[in-house]
């Protein structure tokens, strides 16, 4: 009874509900016992389904392991880890999977084969993806991920030239669709929150005035700037694609025409014509760059974005308590005729 008070629901018309004891806080315990820096962790969501949604009741972490252990199979690992909370008579089915994130930068292709491969087995698996910086900030940052339905088309068909995506019509807006998150706890979980919040103590309420943001506004900046170089980057290659193409055009354009004229002339001569030649056999196309790359780094390029955006209301939210409590005054512009 309790998983189902405090479980995480996915509903189809779109509200997620998420437990605190059991998931939310599992995955930031994880993180903060393994993750280091840039380091990803990611895990297994454990659930149901119920009518028409998801509950997802509980989870677990993948284990870290280095390339010195080849004896460990994560697919043994996660059957024997499933089969020991059955026998504990806890949810043990798997629908979906976490994975922590650095600074926004979470759209791979890592995490699109995954999410596929998930989506793709169970249909209403979702990735959730915890960003602990934000979270580190005062702001608990938990979103749900699914590919959308004509990005799971263009998976299955394993065709990422640009004619196929542009044909489906996939951009880097429509790849995810994301799902609306709302934290719920049972009535004892409230209680007990509501009584900690009353003994906690308040002398560190200056911390809330703190500028120390600079470290993660230049890291992300930085990650920006990366970011943006690969894409100038892949549109080189994607220009020196198209050059090469008008390139080659103009040769079989040439070729032709000079088989034209020689049939003339031997037409001229009484001789027969040239036989006719496969021209595509001659002048093999060049082979068109995957774009789908490009797709992700528009898509980290947006998530950077969003996270700088966030970074620097909080640094307005921050200078704005500053001007409250009187450490600055404000500014006034009087303007005289």
């Amino acid at each position: 009874r309790g998983c189902r008070e405090e479980g995480v629901r996915l509903f189809r018309g779109g509200e997620f509900l998420a437990s605190v004891l059991q998931v939310v806080l599992k995955i930031i315990k994880h993180y903060q016992e393994e993750g280091q820096g840039n380091e990803v962790v990611q895990g297994v969501l454990l659930g149901l389904v119920v009518d028409d949604r998801l509950e997802i009741t509980n989870c677990f972490p993948f284990p870290q392991h280095t390339e010195d252990d080849a004896d460990f199979d994560e697919v043994q690992y996660q059957m024997e880890m499933m089969r020991s909370l059955r026998h504990v008579n806890i949810d043990h089915l798997h629908v979906g999977w976490y994975q922590s994130t650095y600074y926004g930068s979470f759209v791979t292709r890592a995490l699109l084969d995954s999410q596929f491969s998930y989506q793709h087995a169970i249909e209403e698996s979702v990735v959730l993806i915890y960003d602990p910086i934000k979270t580190a900030q005062g702001s608990l940052s938990l979103k749900a991920y699914r590919l959308t339905p004509k990005l799971m088309e263009v998976c299955k068909e394993k065709d990422f030239s640009p004619e196929a995506l542009k044909k489906a019509n996939i951009a880097y807006e429509n790849m995810f669709e994301e799902v609306p998150i709302v934290i719920k706890n049972s009535y004892l979980i409230n209680v007990m929150l509501w009584e900690l919040e009353k003994k906690s103590a308040v002398a560190d309420r200056h911390e809330l005035l703190s500028l120390a943001s600079s470290n993660h506004l230049g890291k992300s900046l930085q990650l920006l700037m990366d970011r943006v170089d690969e894409m100038s980057q892949d549109i080189v290659k994607y220009n020196t694609y198209l050059r090469n193409v008008s390139k080659q055009q103009q040769q079989k354009h040439q070729y032709q025409q000079r088989r034209q004229q020689e049939n003339i002339q031997r037409q001229s001569r009484g001789e027969a014509p040239l036989p006719e030649e496969d021209i595509n056999k001659l002048f093999k196309p060049p082979q068109p760059p995957p774009r789908l790359e490009s797709l992700l780094i528009a898509g980290n390029v947006l998530e950077i974005f969003f996270n700088l955006y966030f970074l620097f209301s909080y640094i307005n939210a921050t200078l704005g308590k500053l001007v409250q409590f009187g450490f600055f005054s404000p500014i006034i512009f009087h303007i005289t005729s």
